[in-house]
């Protein structure tokens, strides 16, 4: 099969591309970052894509958000999100659409070559690999009925952005939308979560630390 390997961390990328052409299948890229993940997506067409959670510029969730746009604009492209960390806003999201071709390992569990390589043909035959502690992590999270979930995916973007510490502004200019769109998204956020309108409050704060709590 065809492979873009997408991770920060160059000897792991080195690695995986050792392993998967000694396994026979051919790396046509490797990337370091969600931009250039989602370019050699579209230069590529491969038929996995392999992709780590957090990576540049801020090492949040960069890899998952480009893991839902190659699922969105490439559905003929299988994701294997293969990372130490469960971002349970996004991957429930991914999760809870499309799961043909779909994979979410967690590194630190995979203990296996032979295990990996599977969980590998098995994403590109058009199945479904979830590590049971991604799916307990989600299963926690539904329990909870965390407020948070209530969020469309673009709202959770707009939260995370405030949580960074950007203003109304900056947001606008970092996710190609009018300022009153992000007014808006920062209503329904504050709406969703239930947050109080009392006036001593701010009600922008309370849904920073509701996401930072989370």
């Amino acid at each position: 099969m065809r492979v873009i390997l997408a991770d920060d961390s160059v000897l792991l990328r080195e690695g995986l591309s050792r392993l998967l052409e000694d396994a026979g299948h051919e790396v046509v890229a490797s990337v370091g970052d969600a931009a250039a993940l989602l370019d050699a997506a579209g230069a590529h067409r491969p038929d996995v894509a392999v992709v780590d959670v957090r990576m540049p510029p801020t090492h949040t969730d960069e890899g998952l958000r480009a893991a839902l746009e190659i699922r969105e604009r490439l559905p003929d492209v299988a994701v294997l999100v293969l990372s130490q960390y469960v971002e349970t806003t996004y991957a429930a999201t991914l999760l809870g659409g499309r799961t043909e071709g779909l994979g979410y390992l967690l590194k630190d569990r995979v203990s296996e070559v032979a295990d990996f390589l599977d969980s590998l043909g098995r994403v590109h035959a058009g199945g479904t690999v979830v590590d049971p502690e991604v799916v307990r992590r989600l299963l926690a999270r539904t329990a909870r009925a965390d407020p948070l979930s209530r969020l469309s995916p673009r709202e959770a973007e707009v939260l995370r952005h405030l949580a960074q510490g950007y203003v109304n502004t900056a947001i606008a200019a970092r996710l190609h939308v009018s300022l009153s769109t992000v007014e808006k998204h920062i209503n329904a956020i504050t709406d969703k979560l239930d947050l109080p309108r009392d006036p001593g409050y701010s009600r922008r704060v309370l849904a920073i630390l509701r996401y930072l709590d989370a």
